[in-house]
C-alpha cells in the first residue's frame, strides 16, 4: 500500500520540531564566568501540532486529488538555572514560589548550608578551645616543675 500524502506533510513537521527543540534546549550548554561558576539554564519546552487533509474526488483522472496541511508550534520558557560554585550547587528559579510548600522546598539547600557551617564553626572552636586547654595545662606543668 502507498503512502498517503498526510503522512509525508506530518513527518516532515515532526522532523523540524525535533530539530528546533532538542535535549540541550531542556538543559541548555553550560556557561562558565570568570569567577569558574557554572551556570546551567533549565528551560520548559511545549510542543503543539495539527494536520489535516481533505481527498477531493477525481472527475478525469483515475487519481484522487488531495489538499492538506500541517502546523506546529514550540514555546520553550525559562524557568530556572543551576548553578555551581566552590562546589556548592543552587537551583535558582526564575518563576516565583506557587505556594507555601514550594517555598519551603525552596529554602531547604540554604538551610541546610546554614546549619553545615554552623556545625563546623562549633567543631573549630571545640578544636581550638582543645589546643587553648592543652596549653594552659602545659604552662601549669612547666610552672611545677620549674618550682
Amino acid at each position: 500500500m502507498s503512502e498517503h500524502p498526510i503522512e509525508g506533510m506530518m513527518d516532515n513537521t515532526l522532523d523540524k520540531i525535533k530539530q528546533m527543540a532538542d535535549s540541550n534546549t531542556v538543559v541548555g550548554e553550560p556557561i562558565t564566568t570568570p569567577d569558574g561558576t557554572v551556570i546551567i539554564p533549565i528551560s520548559k519546552v511545549s510542543y503543539g501540532f495539527a494536520s489535516g487533509g481533505s481527498d477531493l474526488p477525481a472527475k478525469q483522472t483515475q487519481k484522487d486529488l488531495f489538499g492538506g496541511g500541517a502546523g506546529a508550534g514550540v514555546t520553550i520558557t525559562p524557568v530556572a538555572f543551576l548553578t555551581v560554585s566552590n562546589g556548592n550547587t543552587k537551583l535558582l528559579q526564575v518563576d516565583p514560589f506557587h505556594s507555601s510548600l514550594d517555598r519551603v522546598i525552596g529554602m531547604v539547600p540554604d538551610l541546610l548550608d546554614r546549619v553545615k557551617s554552623f556545625l563546623d564553626k562549633n567543631k573549630e572552636e571545640t578544636a581550638e578551645d582543645a589546643a587553648v586547654q592543652v596549653e594552659k595545662s602545659e604552662l601549669v606543668s612547666e610552672e611545677t616543675a620549674a618550682e
